[in-house]
């Protein structure tokens, strides 16, 4: 039974979800499933779940994000990145700005910071997303949300007719939009902005640098969900008895991982994983089970 985690560099270009459908190809399988999405015009970072890793996915999608993005300051637009029409009324001069102002505007989206989304999201409002309203010429208002920017360090500076274009390094939350964070910094500045460029380098402890062209993707290539679920939760070994019990859907007792949730139960002689449990009491309740492969 084919099932595992795979590290994907998305391209530009194309949806996250023609990835899903070119790693179906690739395997012959059609249930895969990604943990958090990329517009067609950012790269990096895709996570897919593959069989069994589907709902694995479920512990994946909050983790936090790690993206290099390039802001162009000068004006807004329709959309908050390049693919909307430009919004002359917020443009601004930046031939005024000093990398010390935009740095002091910076610290100002350090932090906990409340953000609105963009309207061109895939944010469901009355059972509709956002973007398909907007392009109906529907008026949506979304509401604010809270995210949490932990690092947003600033890089080069290259300058453009009437515009600059400023490189960001950002760790942040999950449900963060970065289209949204260069809106509101452009704003802030006084001189109008948004996103160019996007590419996701880290989701939680997974990184860009063990990712791979769809295209290429083998069975091989499957990360175990054991490795994946021990990652990102509590491991805790069983015993044989342990394994049998938990396999047969009864809960056991929580020896040595009272309190925590979730917590990935591994099989000490196989090295598999055989559920996802919360021992928050004193018997297990599974959340997650495994079948064998």
């Amino acid at each position: 039974m084919l099932q595992g985690v795979a590290l994907i560099d998305k391209p530009l270009g194309v949806s996250s979800h023609h990835v899903v459908a070119r790693a179906r190809k690739a395997l012959g399988t059609k249930k895969i499933g990604h943990a958090g999405t990329l517009d067609p015009a950012a790269t990096g970072l895709l996570v897919l779940g593959v069989g069994a890793g589907t709902r694995l996915l479920t512990y994946l999608v909050g983790l936090d994000k790690t993206y290099h993005a390039t802001m162009r300051l000068g004006y807004a637009t329709t959309t908050d990145d390049a693919e909307g029409e430009r919004l002359d009324g917020d443009d601004g001069d930046v031939s005024l700005l000093t990398p010390e102002a935009i740095e002091a505007t910076l610290v100002r989206f350090r932090g906990r910071i409340s953000q609105v989304p963009s309207t061109f999201s895939a944010i469901k409002v009355a059972g509709k997303r956002a973007d398909d309203l907007a392009r109906a010429g529907e008026d949506v208002e979304l509401a604010s949300r809270e995210v949490t920017i932990s690092r947003l360090v600033m890089g080069a500076h290259t300058p453009g007719a009437g515009y600059r274009d400023v490189e960001l390094e950002i760790d942040c939350s999950s449900g963060t939009y970065i289209r949204a964070l260069a809106r509101d910094i452009g704003a802030q500045l006084g001189v109008g902005g948004h996103l160019v460029a996007l590419r996701r380098s880290m989701v939680g402890p997974f990184s860009l640098d063990d990712a791979l062209d769809v295209e290429d993707l083998t069975e091989e290539d499957l990360q175990s969900l054991s490795s994946v679920a021990t990652q990102v939760m509590p491991r805790w070994g069983l015993t044989p008895e342990q394994t049998g019990e938990l396999r047969h859907g009864r809960a056991i007792a929580c020896e040595g991982v009272e309190g925590s949730s979730p917590v990935a139960a591994v099989d000490l002689d196989s090295g598999d994983l055989v559920a996802v449990v919360d021992c928050t009491g004193q018997r297990t309740r599974i959340l997650m089970g495994v079948p064998t492969s």
